[in-house]
């Protein structure tokens, strides 16, 4: 039942991306952002570690368990489409001593000509540790001419390779399993019969916004009270172009937004004179990024001092160097 909730996890994180094909904003070097739910045990942290190649590592801690990641993207152009494919592992590690570990499916963009854009992930993802079982979801290529887009199918295996369950489902609906080996028995998603849910999406907003955003994702830039005292300067919830443009005020959104596009200009002349993030080390001999720990115990005591002030004013002097 771990493998089948971490499979269905892997598979939740694409349901919200259905209509979300554009972004009003880059991140910039350095900008951090925290989630902290203290009733759900849950408290997340991620920071932007790089400008170019562009990465953003974060790391969660759970009830149980750590989960961590960093976001990287190779991107091929097409003509009509674009083609991005994610770079790095996923990480669960449970408290009991067990590890998970994936990578994300290929991502495209299509119709950046002509017609209504829309966006398909496709490919094979595999969920593998150092316990019993593995699982490997195939996450289906829309065609022209699919009457039942967005599939994805799986199957868990122990070490033996003997198949002890199988998935199906859709990236934007819901995935079901079944135990034993169903994968020979024709279309599974038209016979729920004895099928156990797994995950199912929440129901998307009534009024879409702009950029489609989830209800979950519309509270993310909230800044309730007490909180902004907590909040180190590099939080994404201080930023002023993104709290100008969630205001309405759309003219003080564009300027804010050139203006700190100029300054992320020099972000690149940071990295190269030896900027190095904050909370997070690149792993000796890779590409990937681990959490050094220290941020929650320098909100708590508030000795953010060392932060940069990346959302400030940069003078002509500074600019011109």
């Amino acid at each position: 039942m771990r493998i089948l909730n971490v499979a269905a996890f892997a598979v939740s994180g694409y349901a919200s991306t259905e209509g979300r094909i554009c972004k009003p904003f880059n991140p910039l070097l350095g900008e951090t952002y925290e989630a902290d739910y203290p009733d759900k045990g849950l408290r997340f942290f991620s920071e932007k570690v790089s400008h170019h190649p562009m990465v953003v590592a974060c790391h969660c801690d759970g009830t149980g368990w750590k989960f961590w990641a960093d976001s990287n993207l190779k991107s091929k152009f097409w003509g009509r489409s674009i083609q991005l494919d994610p770079v790095g592992v996923l990480t669960l590690q449970f408290d009991d001593g067990e590890i998970l570990q994936w990578s994300k499916v290929t991502t495209s963009i299509y119709n950046l000509i002509l017609g209504k854009l829309y966006c398909d992930h496709y490919g094979t993802m595999r969920i593998e540790g150092s316990a019993e079982y593995s699982c490997k979801l195939k996450f289906k290529e829309q065609s022209i001419i699919d009457r039942n887009p967005h599939q994805v199918h799986g199957i868990v295996q122990d070490k033996s390779g003997k198949t002890v369950a199988t998935m199906f489902g859709k990236w934007d609906e819901s995935m079901h399993y079944v135990t034993g080996d169903c994968s020979g028995k024709g279309k599974l998603s038209e016979d729920m019969s004895g099928a156990e849910l797994l995950w199912k999406r929440s129901k998307p907003p009534g009024n879409p916004t702009k950029y489609n955003l989830t209800r979950f994702a519309m509270t993310l830039n909230e800044l309730t009270p007490g909180l902004k005292e907590k909040l180190p300067p590099t939080d994404s919830r201080l930023r002023p172009d993104q709290r100008y443009l969630e205001n309405g005020e759309f003219e003080m959104a564009n300027e804010e937004k050139l203006r700190l596009e100029q300054r992320q200009r020099q972000a690149r002349k940071m990295q190269e004179r030896g900027w190095k993030p904050k909370w997070f080390t690149k792993e000796e001999g890779s590409e990937a990024y681990r959490y050094n720990g220290g941020y929650w115990e320098a909100r708590e005591s508030g000795s953010w001092e060392d932060c940069p002030d990346i959302f400030g004013h940069i003078d002509s002097e500074q600019q011109t160097e």
